[in-house]
């Protein structure tokens, strides 16, 4: 925010390790009667969950102090004072919000529905603010009261740990973000564009002309590496004038990749154009709000398969019609490697049997011959990936496949072990393989603001060729034959799961093909890739046209 607007931050750590700490006379006066029941004339301590009268009587205390604005009574009912006075009170004077009703719902146990009802006010402009929000009661460790169970979201469900609350002149224009053809892409029609735009604004909205308006927003604490998060806007006081600001997203294949994640949960999209690197859809389905497709983190299964075959190839070690034999299990170093329960062995497989098969052990057989760094200096220097230098106009994870020994060389070449995915990458990664050139994918147009893309040699064409060939196969005759049939022109793709610590089923990952549309979906605890990931990468190609 501009015009020397404060900002109070929301849970921080010392506030954090000061808090809690109270409303333990109890405990001090029961130790100096020495007994080790209860003093004369004192009730002992209450235990246990809250009972329902103590829920009712906390949170219409609590609600009762915000309402009147009085940060530090309200704060006096949750179980991390400091922290919650300090969010409170920034939401009466950095947010400028007044007139504060909070209706409470009926309660689930110990926690409370409730709506908000206020009205945000600055500089001689007013408008209404409402939203619902859920706490929970708790019983406090050392007073054994009922108290709010206090996180940033009890004061609004979009604040994490570290946020801040604040009114003021916006810190960027607002913007009209268009597709390749010049239609507006809001976040009203296109959900899952949302934390994209506000990206987008943070980072383009002056370059593209706008003028600031007034707005209530939450400012994010800093990223990881230092960056600042775009704000996100609450509710607009005052219309600045958006800058038009061209991506190069499609309307029609955005529409399909939102229609398509919502199918299932946890899930995440995004679909390239391979002769361009343009970005052509980006779309998620997440209860937490996380954009996976751009900076999800996971280990991307047999789809590695794609680079590891391309590995094998450019090596000398085989070809697609070279022998690559599909035992029924594998060792290396003592770990034994197996495949999807079903599949036959098959010892006179060539590479592409394997791969359309996506035959597990055939390529963990190959640890023996191939070094620790040869699948990160193919990753890095034929599919420009894991150096952490791309430019797409937003923040992305731009993969990370770490020179390995011991299990993990072997684990790796099946997308395991340490490599790690984004969507984004691996549709990336299905550019590349059918193009032979690695084109950086982007979002904004690189003459916006003069970024200079990533680089990386890309692929022989006889690779390309033998890619081409093992994805065509794998798409009309082996495993990701159900999912793209009735996909006409050329296509082609790879299935893909992973299994991950603690989860009772593995990650659905799925890449493909058709045209000039590549796309790639993870679904979190999906199954096999063509269980879950695998309709949504069908639908993004059927209809991204």
């Amino acid at each position: 925010m501009r015009n020397g607007v404060k900002a109070a931050v929301v849970g921080g750590v010392c506030v954090t390790l000061l808090s809690g700490a109270g409303y333990g006379v109890y405990n001090f006066a029961s130790a100096m009667s020495g007994d080790s029941g209860t003093a004369a004339g004192v009730a002992p301590p209450r235990t246990g969950p809250p009972s329902g009268p103590e829920v009712k009587e906390t949170t219409k205390a609590f609600f009762a102090a915000w309402e009147k604005g009085d940060a530090s009574a309200a704060a006096s009912y949750t179980n991390y004072p400091e922290a919650a006075e300090a969010l409170l009170t920034a939401y009466g004077q950095d947010a400028h919000i007044g007139k504060v009703r909070i209706a409470p719902g009926t309660p689930d146990g110990a926690t409370v529905p409730f709506t908000v009802r206020a009205t945000v006010s600055y500089d001689g402009t007013s408008k209404p603010l409402s939203y619902r929000g859920t706490l929970t009661v708790v019983r406090g460790v050392t007073s054994h009261r009922a108290l709010v169970d206090w996180r940033p979201s009890v004061v609004h469900p979009r604040l994490r740990q570290g946020d801040t609350l604040t009114t003021g002149e916006s810190s960027a224009p607002q913007i009209e973000a268009v597709d390749r053809t010049g239609k507006v892409l809001d976040r009203e029609k296109y959900p899952s564009l949302g934390h994209l735009l506000d990206e987008l604004r943070g980072r383009y909205g002056e370059k593209a002309g706008g003028r600031p308006g007034v707005e209530l927003v939450i400012r994010h604490q800093a990223t990881p590496d230092g960056g600042q998060a775009a704000d996100t806007p609450l509710v607009t006081l005052a219309e600045g004038r958006p800058g038009r600001l061209p991506t190069t997203l499609s309307a029609n294949a955005q529409a399909a990749a939102e229609a398509a994640v919502m199918r299932y949960p946890e899930s995440s999209v995004a679909a390239v154009k391979p002769s361009t690197g343009e970005i052509l859809a980006v779309a998620n389905n997440r209860t937490d709000g996380f954009d996976a497709a751009l900076l999800g983190e996971r280990a991307p299964g047999s789809t590695m398969k794609i680079v590891s075959a391309a590995t094998l190839i450019d090596n000398g070690l085989t070809t697609a019609d070279g022998p690559a034999p599909c035992p029924p299990s594998a060792v290396w170093q003592s770990q034994t490697f197996g495949n999807l329960k079903g599949l036959a062995p098959d010892e006179h497989a060539t590479l592409a049997d394997s791969f359309a098969r996506s035959c597990n052990t055939a390529f963990v057989k190959f640890a023996d011959e191939v070094k620790p760094d040869s699948l990160t200096r193919e990753a890095e220097e034929r599919f420009g990936l894991g150096r952490n230098d791309w430019q797409v106009g937003v923040p992305t994870f731009d993969g990370r496949v770490p020179a390995s020994g011991g299990p993990d060389t072997a684990a790796s070449l099946i997308g395991q072990g340490q490599v790690q995915m984004s969507p984004l990458n691996m549709a990336s990664v299905t550019a590349t393989a059918t193009t032979g050139a690695f084109r950086q994918p982007v979002i904004v147009p690189l003459r916006l603001d003069g970024r200079a893309p990533a680089r990386a040699r890309g692929l022989a064409p006889d690779t390309v060729r033998q890619l081409r060939a093992m994805m065509h196969r794998t798409a009309r005759s082996g495993t990701a034959a159900g999912v793209m049939a009735g996909l006409s022109g050329d296509v082609g793709a790879k299935t893909g799961s992973a299994e991950t610590d603690g989860a009772a089923r593995s990650d659905s990952w799925f890449t493909g093909y058709r045209g000039d549309v590549a796309a790639a979906a993870m679904v979190q605890d999906g199954g096999h890739g063509v269980d879950a990931a695998g309709p949504i990468v069908a639908t993004v190609l059927r209809n991204a046209g």
